[in-house]
């Protein structure tokens, strides 16, 4: 299913839309953003990814299905839908932080078939084909093996306070009963950080499809778990989303379930 057009194409698009991201970076001015919700902030710069990627998209798979987290939806009666953010972590970009990251996925009826996660300022290339595994800069990687102890949590969440707040109660529970937990900001590079096997766990209350697609795809594809908080196959109609190494997926359950 998945071509070499569809990857050379794909490739091309996060790295033109990377380097353009590096260079607005630099010189990023915090007082032009705005607000999209009380919580969420819109600069050009991601306008500007947004564009690279769709026009890539369009000019060479005009049939496919787009959405995107700024254009929405671009509808057709394609089996192919590309789910894009072009800044996942647009607060830490303007502020100056480097997590910040392009995510790229492709889902064929309904399942996540190929996923593109780009750290520009790391330099750093994450991609997954269902069925083939995933690699980090053209090395094969794959989740940690860490159960107990040292594990690393992560966590984010929507826009909606019922998201903020069991986000909170999670990031509290984790924080005085196990190792570490922390919020980085960009849910796709924490989801390329299980992957990779950097962290051992990430958890969204409320995630949107564009933060994830790829990430989740990632993850499975290198050994790990994706399910919803209650232990259910994670699917594009999912919201609540817990991805882990798999080692400590039943203990992070348990925390949501005395949330």
């Amino acid at each position: 299913m998945i071509t070499n057009k569809v990857k050379k194409i794909a490739k091309e698009a996060v790295l033109r839309s990377g380097k353009m991201l590096l260079k607005e970076f630099e010189c990023f001015d915090r007082n032009t953003v705005k607000l999209k919700s009380h919580h969420e902030i819109l600069t050009a710069c991601d306008l500007k990814s947004e564009k690279i990627i769709i026009s890539a998209i369009k000019k060479n798979f005009s049939d496919h299905q787009i959405l995107s987290e700024e254009a929405g939806e671009y509808k057709t009666e394609s089996d192919y839908l590309w789910i894009i953010d072009p800044i996942d972590g647009t607060t830490n970009f303007s502020m100056h932080n480097p997590l910040f990251s392009i995510s790229l996925g492709l889902a064929y009826k309904g399942k996540i078939i190929f996923g593109i996660i780009y750290a520009p300022y790391m330099n750093e290339m994450f991609i997954a084909e269902k069925g083939k595994g995933a690699k980090l800069n053209n090395k094969k990687m794959k989740v940690s093996n860490i159960k107990s102890g040292k594990v690393l949590n992560a966590f984010c969440h929507g826009t909606s306070k019922k998201d903020i707040k069991q986000a909170l109660e999670y990031f509290k529970k984790q924080k005085l009963e196990g190792f570490d937990c922390r919020q980085m900001g960009s849910a796709a590079i924490e989801l390329a950080y299980v992957a990779c096997g950097r962290i051992e766990s990430i958890a969204i209350p409320g995630a949107h499809s564009w933060d994830v697609a790829a990430g989740i795809l990632l993850v499975r594809e290198a050994g790990g778990k994706v399910t919803d908080f209650i232990g259910e196959k994670w699917t594009l109609k999912n919201k609540d989303m817990l991805a882990t190494n798999g080692k400590v997926h039943e203990k992070i359950i348990d925390v949501f379930k005395r949330i």
